[in-house]
């Protein structure tokens, strides 16, 4: 069966209601100084604009949050100089431990299947010389710089690499501890049942309380085990209080076919709001009928879903999806690794690839495509939004521009980087 066409503009249609949720409703009070004595931590930043406001102000953060308190004495403070102060944006689906980042170029081979791909992660993974704690770690420490406050990072799980990815990316976050929120995913790449020893690797991870989340990959046309796949990841999300993160390349029935699955076993096991499915290949092809009713199923069980942005074909259908209420986040996917030479793990260019690929140029459309990596990637994490309010989390960057639109075509530099109201980077670099 031919796919319908895709409007590429229809992906984010009725943008302008998402991009309402970076329309300040209100700007935080200026601070001034007092004579009482600061009970926490407290920071003013001063002369910023919230969302590219007219006006500057002075924003006070106390223990992490925004405060509408006077600043105590003793706060700190931090110049802001007129720049625009944003949501620092969180990046919902990220493979930290297959990068090449900060080492030799890797002179990529031809591949035409998941099959190929994962062998040649095999052979990369052999002939790095760093290990994946390093690795990952000068990825994510990349992405803070370039304003990520959070990510949910998937690390293989097969026998060929046994738990290493997923005790890399944990030494990490160690390591990022206060810079950088992140939840790990024990993915099973190279396939659940075809390969022999995985459903162990998973079990032991989740038993270990090594991970936050149980992955899967493409249950019927890469595992060719729809039901046993399902049922085992499943299983060991209910018995492990952990979550479900699958991958779903398929873009036809067999994609619709998983979906339904996945929902069933979601009701089933009441794990409603833990389980994400990304990728969603299948949902850009669907009639708008079939979409909608896919879509009020998914949003009925709170089955979050991400995209990567991969191409017109494939972005999900986000406005769509969101107008039934359901989370949809946008996530870097692979960087520079066996499988493409691209990516840098910044989330502000992504959001850039999405308008790009969407073909948007409306100013609120412009500024749904930031909404979609800042509010969408964190309701998929379960994360608060940053919206400056009173008891919002610190969690911004501050950058030279005019407006959120133009921040989104011209991708300034992240001045500075601030999670839980401390200063993480500057200029690009670790603070």
């Amino acid at each position: 069966m031919t796919p319908p066409p895709l409007s590429r503009r229809g992906v984010l249609a009725g943008a302008a209601l998402l991009s309402a949720a970076l329309t300040p409703a209100g700007t935080a009070q200026a601070a001034s100084a007092t004579g009482r004595e600061a009970s926490g931590k407290a920071v003013v930043f001063r002369d910023v604009r919230p969302f590219g406001a007219a006006e500057a102000v002075d924003l006070t953060v106390i223990d992490g949050v925004v405060s509408d308190a006077p600043a105590p004495k003793g706060a700190k403070v931090v110049q802001g100089d007129g720049r625009i102060a944003l949501p620092a944006l969180v990046d919902a689906h990220i493979h930290p431990d297959k990068t090449s980042w900060g080492g030799s170029w890797v002179s990529r081979k031809p591949a035409h299947s998941i099959a190929e791909f994962t062998e040649q992660d095999v052979e990369l993974f052999k002939a790095q010389k760093r290990p994946v704690g390093e690795r990952a770690y000068g990825l994510m420490a990349h992405a803070v710089t370039r304003g990520t406050r959070a990510m949910r990072a998937h690390a293989d799980v097969a026998p060929a690499y046994g738990l290493a990815g997923v005790e890399g990316i944990a030494e990490a976050r160690e390591r990022l501890a206060g810079a950088l929120d992140v939840q790990i995913v024990a993915f099973p790449q190279h396939g659940v049942v075809r390969t022999p020893g995985t459903a162990k690797l998973l079990e032991d991870a989740a038993r270990a309380g090594l991970i936050d989340m149980v992955g899967g990959i493409d249950p019927i046309s890469f595992d060719h085990a729809l039901d046993e796949q399902l049922d085992l990841v499943f299983d060991l999300a209910d018995r492990y209080g952990v979550g479900v993160d699958i991958h779903l390349h398929d873009r036809d029935e067999r994609g619709t076919t998983v979906l339904r699955g996945i929902i069933q076993r979601t009701r089933a096991l009441s794990l409603r709001g833990k389980v994400t499915v990304s990728h969603v290949f299948c949902l850009p092809y669907l009639s708008k009928g079939d979409l909608d009713t896919m879509a009020a199923d998914l949003a009925e069980q709170d089955i979050a879903l991400t995209t990567v942005a991969p191409g017109e074909n494939t972005v999900l259908p986000i406005a769509a999806l969101q107008k039934h209420g359901v989370r949809v986040g946008l996530g870097s996917d692979g960087v520079r690794d066996s499988w493409s030479p691209y990516g840098n793990a910044d989330m502000l260019h992504r959001a850039h690839i999405l308008g790009q690929i969407t073909d948007v140029r409306l100013d609120e459309e412009l500024t749904a495509c930031y909404t979609v990596g800042a509010n969408g990637s964190a309701d998929v994490l379960g994360l608060p939004h940053v919206d400056f309010k009173p008891g919002s989390p610190a969690d911004f960057v501050l950058v030279r521009g005019e407006c959120v639109p133009q921040i989104v075509i011209d991708m300034p530099q992240r001045d500075l980087v601030v999670h839980g109201g401390r200063v993480v980077a500057r200029a690009g670099e670790l603070v």
